[in-house]
Formats: structure tokens, C-alpha cells, sequence
């Protein structure tokens, strides 16, 4: 794109950033503050869906906006997306129980569903791709670091102001943004008639959901944090597959029909996009495995502080915001390739380190690992949108670069899940283990004891006797550490997928690209 000022982008890519810094910041920022926020709302019982909502709703609004931004313009949805998510913050912080603060959460993460893909692709339109990959490892760089810190800054607004600004911190910030790509950024009014495909974006986010419901309910036979939990071959839980099974099915015929579909099927015959979308998936599952449950290994097996353990993930947030910067500037000089499958190797040996951790495991060596890890992860968030984005013109830009993001966050929060199926089965067998060896302590207070969350509240802690305490945080460790197993799996298969790029790498010019109809203006 031509004509653009240097102070025209400055401004740009400022909305930008606050814009994507605010949607992942929420994704975690409510983990620190939701103590606070159950005992004076009084919602125990529902405390999982303030997060399961929000992963749902943002999730699922990912491909939506970015077909919308191709058909009607980056700026319009883009502004649009902010709204939803800033009205919904507005309510979040409004609620007086834990049902509204649930919707209001929905709303939120509707909204934040369209700030990084769309930030990605107005990156892609008003950059040449010699200078997209710095800016893209910049931005996968911005949303390392609001992933990271989010529950350090929910404590400390949790602990020096009220709960309810850790959503009306977002609103004078996010009104910032928006006037400033309200001014900055213009694009000309195309005269071609639009269709959007309802039919395709209902059968996508009813399939999506009846599958994570699935995953997330699936498992026992007891509830636990207020959500209803079944056996695995349960009615309930093969009825969920099933039908999302069905809708899927019926979402690809839907998109070989209509004119405009919502994830255009012709874009995976790209290999390209194809290839980065199953590495951005598995990239997804091995990246938040990591990010959710280091915190927990340090606090409940090692014996950090509960505030210290909020800022366990700051080594593993340099180390990647240092690959995500050098990756962006590494990709105009070696192939996808090349650079994914040394992202991949490294981030498995991360993994391999962490499998090995136990009791007897330091914070100094959990912080050399999260460093080891944070390398390999880095360079992998620019390499793969640029891939997609190198490989389609203008009018599909959108729509490519939300593909990937929303591969990566489904990959992302089905790894988180999976994962705490396979934690939590290894904790109960561990537990059923040990009961005869304490056939001196009464069932009851045996059960009250024997609990994960007794390890997290030191109160409790502090009256298990030693011998049990013992026993207790060894089972913890290895349940946590056959997560990182399960890492090492999936990181690996991500390392054998990106093998098929073979020799692609990103083009000096985009060759084919079809003519750019928005234009970049500073009133």
C-alpha cells in the first residue's frame, strides 16, 4: 500500500496494538480476581463458565469477523468488534450475579473475536511483506506478553481497587483505540452487492460449541466447579459429539454451495494455509498446556507463594517475546520450514525437560525450562500468519489470517481440556492408590485433604499431616508432568507437519495479488 506517512502508521499500529493487547489481556486477567468476585456475587457453583464462556464465544467469532472484514471492510468490523467488547466489559463490571456476569462475558469475548485476527490483516494491507514479518513478530510478541501478565495485573487491581475494574480498565483504553483507527484509517466503499453465510456461521459455532461442551463435561460422573459432568459414554456426552459431528458435516456441504462462504474450502487446497493452520493447531494445544499449568507445578509442588506463582511465567513471556521479534525478522531470510522446524525441536525439548520435574524440581530450573520453551514458541506466531497471508491477494486476506488464528486458539483450548481430563484421571488413580496407607485418617477429612486445591490454599496445607502432603504433591507432579508428555506429542507432530511447507518461503513481492481497494488516510 503507497501513500502512507510514517505518522499515518504510527497511529495505526498504536489503536492496533492497545485494541489487541486488551482482547488477550481478558482471556486471563479474571483468573487472579474471580475469589473475589464468587464471594461477593456468590457463584462457586459457576465459577468454570466465567472462563469457558469466554474461550467459547471468542473462539467462535474468529472466522466469522474475518469474513466480514473481506466482505465489508477492516475498519467497520474491526470498530464493531471493539464495541461488542467494550459493551460487554461495561456489563461485566454492571453485574450483580454470576448468570449476568456469564452473558455479559459472552458478549466480551464476541467482541474480542475480531481484535487480533483483523489487527493481523491491517498489518498485512499497510505493510510490504519485507517489513510484515518485524511488524508480526512485534504483535505475536504484544499478545505473549498480555497472555502472560494477565493474572499478575488481576491481582493487583483485585488487591488495590475494586473487582469490577479489571473490566472498566478496558474502556477508557479501548475507546482510545477505536477513535484512533476511526481517524487513521479510511478504506474506499466497494459498489459490489455483499452476502454474508449465516448458514455457515451458525453450523461453525454450533459444532464448535456441542464439541468443547463435550470435552468440558465429559469425565465423571460428579460435578465440579458448578458444571455438570458425565461418564464419556454417556447419552449426554455422544449426543454432543454427534451432533457436532453432524453439524460440521453439514457446515463443509453449506460452504461448497454458498457464493461467499465463511471459510472459503478452495483455501486449504493452498499449502500454504493448509500446513499452517495443523501447525498453528498443535502449536495451540502445546503453547496454553504450558501457559496453564507451569503456574500450578509452582505452587502446589514446589511451594511457591500464591502471589509469587503469578509471576512464574514472566521468564517463559521474555524468552518468547525475544523468538516472536527475531522470528518476524528471520522469515525474509530462510523458509517457513526451516524456521518452524527449529521453533518445534526447541519447544520439544523444552517439553522433554519439564516431563522429567518432581518434588525435588527448583524454581531456578522450572524458570530455565519456561525459558527453553518461550524460544520455541516466539517465532512461530509471525511465521505462520505470514505463510497464510503470503499466499492469498487482498480480497482474502482477512479471511486467511483468521483461519489461522482460529486454528491455533481451537487448538489451544482443546489442548487446555484434554489435558485436564488426563491431569485429573492420573490425580483420582493416585489418590485411590495411596487410601490404604492412610487408613488411619477418617474417610471423610481423608477426602477433604486428598483434594488438588488443599495444595493451592495454605491454610488447608498446613494441617495435612507430612507423610501425606508428601504423598500428595508427588501424585500432583507426575499428573502435571504426563501433560507435558502429551506436549511432547503433540509438539513433535507439529514439527513432522511442518515438514510439508517444503522449500516456501515468503515472497520479495506478492506476485498476483489482486488490486488493494483500501486506502490509508489521516484526516
Amino acid at each position: 500500500m503507497t501513500n502512507i506517512s510514517p505518522r499515518q502508521i504510527r497511529w495505526i499500529v498504536t489503536g492496533l496494538m492497545l485494541g489487541l493487547l486488551l482482547g488477550s489481556l481478558d482471556q486471563t486477567i479474571v483468573s487472579t480476581a474471580m475469589p473475589h468476585v464468587i464471594a461477593e456475587l456468590n457463584g462457586f457453583s459457576l465459577y468454570s463458565w466465567v472462563f469457558t464462556i469466554y474461550m467459547l464465544t471468542s473462539t467462535t467469532a474468529v472466522p466469522i469477523f474475518g469474513k466480514l472484514a473481506d466482505l465489508f471492510g477492516r475498519r467497520l468490523v474491526y470498530l464493531i468488534g471493539m464495541g461488542l467488547f467494550l459493551i460487554g466489559s461495561a456489563l461485566c463490571g454492571l453485574s450483580h450475579d454470576m448468570t449476568q456476569l456469564i452473558i455479559f462475558r459472552a458478549i466480551q469475548g464476541i467482541g474480542a473475536g475480531a481484535l487480533m485476527p483483523i489487527a493481523m490483516t491491517i498489518i498485512g494491507d499497510i505493510f510490504p511483506p519485507d517489513r510484515r514479518g518485524k511488524m508480526q513478530g512485534i504483535f505475536g510478541a504484544v499478545f505473549g506478553l498480555s497472555s502472560v501478565i494477565g493474572p499478575a495485573v488481576g491481582g493487583f487491581i483485585v488487591d488495590h481497587m475494586a473487582w469490577q475494574w479489571i473490566f472498566y480498565i478496558n474502556l477508557p483504553f479501548g475507546i482510545f483505540a477505536a477513535i484512533i483507527l476511526s481517524i487513521a484509517l479510511k478504506e474506499s466503499k466497494g459498489t459490489e452487492k455483499k452476502s454474508i453465510d449465516w448458514g455457515g456461521a451458525s453450523t461453525l459455532t454450533g459444532a464448535i460449541v456441542a464439541f468443547l461442551l463435550a470435552i468440558e463435561m465429559g469425565g465423571s460422573g460428579s460435578s465440579d466447579g458448578g458444571m455438570k459432568h458425565y461418564a464419556w459414554g454417556s447419552p449426554q456426552i455422544l449426543g454432543l459429539f454427534g451432533a457436532a459431528l453432524v453439524l460440521i458435516l453439514l457446515f463443509l456441504w453449506i460452504e461448497s454451495k454458498v457464493k461467499e462462504p465463511i471459510i472459503p474450502l478452495k483455501l486449504f487446497a493452498n499449502r500454504s494455509i493448509s500446513v499452517s493452520s495443523i501447525v498453528g493447531f498443535l502449536m495451540g494445544m502445546g503453547m496454553f498446556g504450558a501457559i496453564t499449568y507451569i503456574p500450578l507445578f509452582s505452587q502446589a509442588v514446589i511451594g511457591t507463594s500464591a502471589s509469587h506463582s503469578g509471576y512464574i511465567l514472566t521468564p517463559l513471556m521474555l524468552s518468547l517475546i525475544l523468538s516472536s521479534i527475531i522470528g518476524g525478522r528471520l522469515i525474509t531470510k530462510f523458509s517457513y520450514r526451516s524456521i518452524v522446524m527449529t521453533s518445534m525441536a526447541i519447544m520439544t525439548v523444552g517439553y522433554l525437560l519439564m516431563s522429567q520435574m518432581g518434588t525435588g524440581t527448583s524454581s531456578f530450573e522450572l524458570v530455565l525450562y519456561m525459558i527453553v520453551v518461550g524460544l520455541g514458541m516466539g517465532a512461530l506466531m509471525p511465521v505462520l500468519t505470514i505463510a497464510a497471508q503470503s499466499a492469498v491477494g487482498h480480497e482474502l486476506r482477512g479471511v486467511a489470517t483468521s483461519t489461522t488464528q482460529f486454528t491455533r486458539s481451537i487448538g489451544g483450548t482443546v489442548g487446555v481440556a484434554i489435558m485436564g481430563v488426563i491431569m485429573s484421571s492420573r490425580m483420582t488413580d493416585g489418590i485411590a492408590d495411596i487410601r490404604s496407607d492412610f487408613a488411619d485418617i477418617p474417610a471423610d477429612q481423608l477426602n477433604q485433604l486428598a483434594n488438588p486445591q488443599a495444595l493451592l490454599q495454605p491454610e488447608v496445607k498446613a494441617t495435612i499431616p507430612a507423610k501425606l502432603l508428601g504423598a500428595l504433591q508427588s501424585i500432583l507432579s507426575d499428573a502435571i508432568t504426563s501433560v507435558f508428555v502429551i506436549g511432547i506429542i503433540v509438539v513433535l507432530l507439529g514439527l513432522i507437519s511442518a515438514f510439508f511447507y517444503g522449500k516456501l518461503r515468503m515472497p520479495k513481492r506478492e506476485a498476483g495479488a489482486a488490486p488493494v481497494k483500501a486506502a490509508v488516510d489521516m484526516h
